[in-house]
Order: structure tokens, then sequence, then C-alpha cells
């Protein structure tokens, strides 16, 4: 299963007093690696939110932070669909610097309607993220 890479540059603004990346900014990494990948796929969340009346929500996430990322550190989001639910995907994440993992995320995102109530994946998502997930498309 191939994974979609975001790079990432640490910016001072990433950073804690310590001088190493503030723990929630992974988390905004993350995000924006996620986001990156639907857009490449031709889902992306403004897309979607127009045509299938739905919003995709971090329900859960966890993290395990390995080592710290420091100012200026180029790094990698490595972003894996690893399963589709009937209203949710789950995705491994990983930040990578100079080939070693430093970070590692689960994340479910769960399908709502505009109003915040619960929805089905639409069977259109389900179909590209089926292909995707089954390497027919990257």
């Amino acid at each position: 299963m191939n994974a979609h890479v975001f790079p990432v540059r640490v910016y001072y603004e990433d950073t804690d007093a310590g001088g190493i990346v503030y723990y929630a900014n992974y988390l905004k990494f993350a995000e924006r690696a996620r986001t990156e990948m639907l857009r490449d796929l031709g889902a992306e969340n403004s897309k979607i939110m127009k045509s299938d009346g739905i919003v995709m929500a971090v329900h859960h996430c966890s993290a395990d932070y390995l080592k710290p990322a420091r100012l200026d550190d180029m790094l990698a989001v490595h972003t894996r669909l690893v399963k589709i639910g009937g209203a949710s995907l789950h995705l491994d994440q990983t930040v990578v610097r100079d080939g070693e993992d430093i970070a590692r995320m689960k994340i479910r995102l769960v399908c709502m309607t505009l109003a915040g109530s619960s929805a089905r994946l639409p069977e259109n998502l389900r179909l590209l993220f089926n292909n995707y997930i089954n390497n027919e498309q990257v």
C-alpha cells in the first residue's frame, strides 16, 4: 500500500521554549497531510462539502512521539489509508526525518452531515478510497 508523502519544514512558530516542535503541532502537520492526500485524490474538503453534503471529522487520534524535531528540520508526513468503514476512514500517519520515524499517529475520521449528524460514507467516495487503498489510484 502506497503512502501519500507531504513535506513539512519546521519553523520557529512550531517550536516551544525548549526549541523543539511542540507536541500539538505534529497534529497540525498530520491534518495538512491528510488534507493534501484528499486533494490529490480529487476529494478535497470543500468539494465533498458541496457535492456530497458531508465533512470528515477526526473522531479518534492517538500519537506516539519517538524523537524531537527541531527548528529548520525537513520532515515528511507519510499518510496511509488502512481501512474504510461504513462511515469512517482509518489512517496511519508517520512523521519522518532523514528516513527515521519520529512520530506515529493513528487517526479515525468519521463522516458527518453539515448539521453535525452521523452520515454514511457516500458510495462515490467509498469507490475512490477503495481504489486508492488497493493501489489502483495514487
